[in-house]
């Protein structure tokens, strides 16, 4: 775990073959681009083992892919000195509860930045830890609103891609297995959202998803978008980056990854390097 004020660093270092993994291959002529993520890393365990295997996996691919990768747990550098040399900003969980962080972060997205968010990056709820008490961000930016309700035990899903042109689905087949997760439902319909574009969402084929024990926590039918953007700025979200553990054993063991799933993997490569200003800019506009 990083402490406050540290960041931790992986530098580009020699390009390879693997660059064509992601099918938006990397520029050995183009200079690299930043890649700043931001987490908090704390109370559920089942968000730390995203965290600590994303921050191992973001590392791994700077070099082939010609980025260069920095985590911190500090969230005050969330200002626009900092921000003025991130190319990407990623929040791997939570959102900065800062009045002037907040604001630094949507006056660099409204000027053109490029953000990546995860999971619990999207969550909000009133009477909770994580109030629903940024407008812009949860209204408006993500376009969810507030948390609806989750599938348990994390299972994997079947994926259906509905966006086949955008850049972040590029040589993804129509539907695929994903990596076990914890699945989110969201107060407001992105479907009635004119802004918010789909890129994939919960294949049928998937029903029944969870295990539950409670009834609830079993889906057995209904529209789950688990990855999109919004067309009016650089971003993407996926709801994926909560593993599977087993509580019984001290400390809790892994039972899943987030990570590893090759076509998983290639989708959130693909998304990093599309907001890197990589490949074909068919799926948004970077704002001037």
């Amino acid at each position: 775990m990083i402490g406050p004020g540290i960041i931790r660093r992986a530098l580009p270092l020699v390009l390879s073959a693997a660059a064509a993994v992601a099918g938006l291959a990397a520029d050995p002529a183009a200079p690299p681009f930043k890649v700043a993520a931001f987490y908090t890393g704390q109370r559920e365990p089942a968000h730390v083992s995203f965290l600590a295997e994303a921050n191992q996996w973001f590392s791994r691919m700077a070099g082939p892919h010609h980025f260069a990768y920095e985590t911190t747990t500090n969230w005050a550098l969330l200002n626009p000195a900092y921000l003025a040399h991130c190319q990407v900003v990623v929040f791997l969980d939570t959102r900065p509860d800062d009045t002037s962080q907040r604001k630094a972060f949507e006056d660099y997205m409204e000027k053109g930045g490029a953000w990546m968010g995860f999971h619990f990056a999207g969550f909000a709820l009133d009477r909770s830890l994580f109030p629903q008490n940024w407008n812009w961000y949860h209204e408006t930016f993500l376009g969810g609103g507030e948390y609806a309700s989750n599938t348990w035990r994390p299972t994997s899903a079947i994926l259906r891609v509905e966006a086949t042109g955008h850049p972040a689905t590029l040589g993804l087949p129509a539907t695929f297995r994903s990596a076990p997760n914890e699945w989110y439902r969201w107060k407001n319909d992105l479907r009635r959202n004119k802004d918010i574009q789909v890129l994939l969402s919960i294949d049928p084929a998937s029903f029944p998803l969870g295990t539950g024990p409670k009834p609830h926590e079993i889906w057995h039918a209904g529209d789950y978008p688990v990855v999109w953007t919004h067309r009016k700025y650089r971003m993407i979200y996926f709801n994926m980056g909560h593993n599977d553990l087993d509580f019984e054993s001290k400390p809790p063991k892994d039972l899943s990854s987030t990570f590893g799933n090759e076509i998983q993997d290639k989708l959130v490569l693909n998304g990093l390097l599309w907001l890197g200003g990589r490949g074909p800019a068919n799926g948004g506009k970077k704002r001037e």
